[in-house]
């Protein structure tokens, strides 16, 4: 008897099919529709079993192969270059300080572990996120000749980015550690939504024509997706 998968259920008044989420942390995540039973989830779940399973295995082996190290002396990727960390305990801090000088990341915080190294961490990549988004985002915008309405910086578990119909950016701040040109990618495929909404021949043409090596940089994400954590 196969082993049963663990999953968590969700209704959403936007979705139109029943279908199954793999989050990169490994969580399985079954989502219906409002008006939808709930007895279609093992059928869906049977079908989907060997690609499940599959991915699970997939994001794993590429968790364990991730070089980053929370520690003192490890090493943390920003946009291609490997920061070495330098990590200080300080009883009492309240709030983390990190501060990069060149190759070296500096981390002072209130409590050993990697649990408060991480959160410090984080903190720091989402505001460094929003000072290497902007400029990209402002310069691809003006080449196409378009106008965005604003920009968010998010820890979205499926997403790298997202453009909503308003003209709202949306970048996950994990980009940061991924080489340069995915980020760079991944600015202008978000900047073709704002002419294209959907994935249509028009978007990937116009996609291709603003950046031309895209599918290089798809293969890139779909591969090496999974490691891309802290």
């Amino acid at each position: 008897m196969p082993e049963q998968i663990e999953y968590r259920l969700r209704r959403s008044s936007r979705a139109r099919r029943a279908r199954v989420v793999v989050s990169h942390e490994g969580e399985v995540e079954i989502v219906l529709p409002r008006g939808m039973a709930v007895r279609h989830v093992e059928p869906l779940l049977t079908e989907k079993r060997l690609w499940i399973e599959a991915t699970l295995r997939r994001f794993e082996e590429a968790r364990a192969a991730a070089p980053t190290r929370l520690e003192d002396g490890g090493v943390v990727p920003y946009l291609g270059e490997q920061l070495s960390l330098r990590v200080r305990v300080e009883p009492g801090r309240v709030r983390p300080h990190v501060a990069r000088r060149r190759g070296l990341l500096k981390v002072a915080v209130g409590e050993p572990g990697a649990d408060a190294l991480r959160d410090a961490l984080e903190r720091w990549y989402r505001r460094r996120a929003r000072v290497e988004v902007a400029p990209r985002l402002d310069a691809a915008t003006r080449r196409a000749g378009r106008t965005y309405e604003c920009l968010s910086i998010r820890a979205q578990q499926t997403r790298w980015a997202s453009c909503s119909s308003a003209g709202e950016m949306s970048f996950n701040w994990r980009l940061l550690l991924a080489p340069e040109p995915i980020l760079d990618y991944v600015v202008e495929h978000e900047v073709a939504h704002l002419d294209v909404p959907d994935h249509s021949p028009r978007f990937w043409a116009l996609v291709a024509d603003r950046c031309p090596d895209y599918r290089e940089h798809e293969r890139w994400l779909r591969r090496n997706g999974a490691s891309i954590r802290l």
